[in-house]
C-alpha cells in the first residue's frame, strides 16, 4: 500500500502540528546531512520553531564561518554594477536574504528573553559538557569502588567458608558430610 498525497496546509491541532514540524525538521537535517556528504558542500541551515526556538546545523565546525562566507559572496555580488544585466539581477536576488550580522541579531534577540547571548549559550553548553564527563567519572570511580568492596567481601566469606569447612572436618565424631558448595539456585543469585 502507497503513501497518500497529504495536501500542503497549515496542521490546526497543535500537538499534531509539533510532531510534524519534529519529523521534517529532523528529516530537513538529515537531508542536509547527505547533501553535504555526496557534493562535498559547506552547508549551514537555521530553521526557526513557531515558538521562536532556534535550530541550526552545519556540517563545519562553526555555522559563523558558513554566514561569513555567505555575507562576503553577497557583498562582493552586491558591487556596483558594471551596466550588465545578469549582475544585476544577480545582486537582486541575494540582497533578499539577511546578513550574517542580521542572523546573529536574529538568534540573539530570540533568546534575549532569557538574557542571555549566544557566547552564554555556548559557554552554557560547554560547562554542560564538562559537568557530564565529571558526572561519568564520579559514576565509573562509584562503581569501581563498589566491584572492590564485593570483592574483599567475597574474599572474606571465602574465609569463612574455609573455616567452616575445616571445622566440619576436624570433628571426626560427625557422620553426616555436608558441602557448602552445593547452594539452592535461588540463594545463587546476588541482589
Amino acid at each position: 500500500m502507497g503513501r497518500r498525497k497529504l495536501e500542503i496546509k497549515r496542521i490546526e491541532d497543535k500537538s499534531a502540528r509539533q510532531v510534524t514540524f519534529s519529523k521534517r525538521r529532523n528529516g530537513l537535517l538529515k537531508k542536509a546531512r547527505e547533501l553535504s556528504v555526496l557534493c562535498d558542500l559547506d552547508i549551514g541551515v537555521v530553521i526557526y520553531s513557531c515558538r521562536g526556538k532556534p535550530y541550526h546545523y552545519s556540517n563545519t565546525n562553526s555555522l559563523n564561518e558558513i554566514l561569513e562566507r555567505y555575507h562576503s559572496s553577497v557583498t562582493k555580488d552586491s558591487s556596483p554594477p558594471t551596466g550588465d544585466c545578469n549582475t544585476q539581477a544577480q545582486s537582486s536576488k541575494y540582497s533578499e536574504f539577511p546578513t550574517c550580522g542580521e542572523l546573529l541579531q536574529l538568534v540573539e534577540r530570540d533568546v534575549e528573553g532569557d538574557d542571555l547571548s549566544v557566547n552564554d549559550f555556548v559557554h552554557l553548553e560547554e560547562q554542560l559538557e564538562n559537568a557530564l564527563i565529571q558526572t561519568r567519572k564520579a559514576k565509573t570511580r562509584s562503581l569501581l569502588e563498589s566491584i572492590s568492596s564485593l570483592h574483599h567481601e567475597e574474599k572474606l566469606l571465602e574465609e569463612e567458608k574455609r573455616l567452616l569447612e575445616a571445622k566440619i572436618g576436624g570433628s571426626s565424631n560427625n557422620k553426616v558430610g555436608i558441602d557448602l558448595n552445593m547452594v539452592p539456585d535461588d540463594e545463587t543469585q546476588i541482589k
